[in-house]
């Protein structure tokens, strides 16, 4: 009986951990288990640990060691941000604006802060989910305490004008935050540069752990903390620390580092050749996102007359781990509100396929996603109820 393929091409939903950065954490899974709160040896052999893993992560993106906040996740991070500056900063302001293709949790804690008595803007996104700067320009009010845009689409892989916006930002006086999630450890980011005041990343989308994440947050910035306790990260986020995860989202950043240009590389070649064999092999096909301004492993389509789950599992049945939108809501049923802000209608919304390339995705993958994905659409194509309705 042949041995079933296994080929991971969604690299956007999570990593595999990196062995070197496994090899880097065992230590801390075992003989050195300390508190990092702790005044004894083990304490502080954990709590020097702590701090060398902040000091690495910082110098990534040209940070302060003290202005790294550890949490739990991106979502804990994004919230954070969101909810801190809010309620920190209500007295100069109550209003914040986002782009209409955020990843949820974004979304999701705008909402609720509508129903705090915030205002909040939702920016438009042209065809390819780009933010027009002078928009936001026109956006930014005597009130505005916020501007929060994510640095690359986690479904379409378009990459924002995010320097542009934190210039913007910096001269009208507001805050910005990006959520740079997909792009810390692909793209070069400089905080400085870029005049970012508050970035959230994430380990596990960059061949880390689960369950560490960071706040950068720029000194000075005021912020309220959503966790009270101990005090624990500079009194803005209390929780005994995760010191084997950080260790390794640590090593994980310093590797991706070192090889990040090679990389960008390499995968923007597997990704030109997959989005070209594609478009030309099955018709009725889109490129959803920027066709250049776009992350080095993202290829995201949209077919005509077939529905994403659909090619999900057929792809699944034929050893390929794809995914039809951002894996925080693919249980969810609704058309992805990214690929309906940058235009598309429910039905071809609801047909779409996100392919994420990474560390271990070769060439000989890609040729047999090629020969095989033409048969899927052709296929469910036959069968499909959306081509009467079209």
């Amino acid at each position: 009986m042949a041995k079933r393929k296994k080929i991971y091409l969604d690299y956007a939903a999570t990593t595999p951990l990196d062995p070197r950065v496994l090899e880097a954490m065992i230590p801390y899974l075992s003989e050195k288990f300390g508190n990092s709160s702790s005044l004894h040896t083990f304490g502080q052999e954990a709590k020097e640990a702590l701090e060398q893993s902040r000091m690495v992560i910082a110098g990534f993106i040209g940070a302060k060691p003290q202005e790294i906040v550890f949490t739990s996740s991106a979502t804990e991070s994004n919230n954070l941000a969101l909810k801190g500056v809010a309620f920190a900063n209500k007295r100069k302001g109550r209003h914040i604006i986002i782009s209409s293709i955020e990843h949820p949790c974004i979304m999701e804690s705008a909402n609720w802060l509508e129903t705090q008595g915030f205002k909040i803007t939702r920016l438009k996104v042209d065809k390819y989910g780009l933010v027009d700067p002078e928009e936001l320009k026109r956006a930014i009010k005597k009130d505005t305490i916020l501007v929060s845009i994510m640095h690359a689409n986690n479904e379409i892989g378009t990459i924002e004008p995010i320097e542009e916006i934190g210039k913007i930002c910096k001269e009208r006086g507001v805050l910005f935050h990006t959520d740079a999630v997909q792009t810390f450890g692909k793209l070069p980011i400089d905080v400085n540069r870029m005049n970012i005041d508050l970035l959230t990343a994430s380990s596990h989308k960059m061949y880390g752990p689960k369950g560490a994440a960071l706040l950068f947050v720029r000194e000075r910035v005021k912020i309220e903390p959503l966790l009270h306790g101990g005090g624990h990260e500079f009194g803005l986020r209390s929780s005994t620390v995760n010191v084997p995860a950080i260790v390794g989202f640590a090593k994980a950043a310093e590797i991706c580092h070192k090889e990040m240009e090679k990389e960008r590389k390499r995968l923007t070649k597997l990704r030109d050749k997959l989005i070209k064999g594609v478009l030309e092999k099955i018709e009725n096909s889109r490129l959803n996102g920027h066709p250049i301004k776009r992350l080095p492993n993202n290829a995201h389509f949209s077919f005509d007359f077939v529905e994403g789950e659909s090619i999900v599992i057929h792809l699944d049945l034929l050893g390929i781990a794809a995914s039809t939108g951002s894996a925080c809501s693919s249980e969810k049923l609704k058309a992805s509100h990214v690929l309906l802000a940058i235009g598309l209608k429910p039905h071809q919304a609801h047909g779409s396929l996100r392919l994420t390339l990474g560390r271990w995705t070769k060439e000989k993958e890609i040729d047999y996603l090629l020969e095989v994905l033409p048969g899927v659409i052709k296929k469910l194509r036959k069968i499909s109820p959306f081509k009467i309705r079209s």
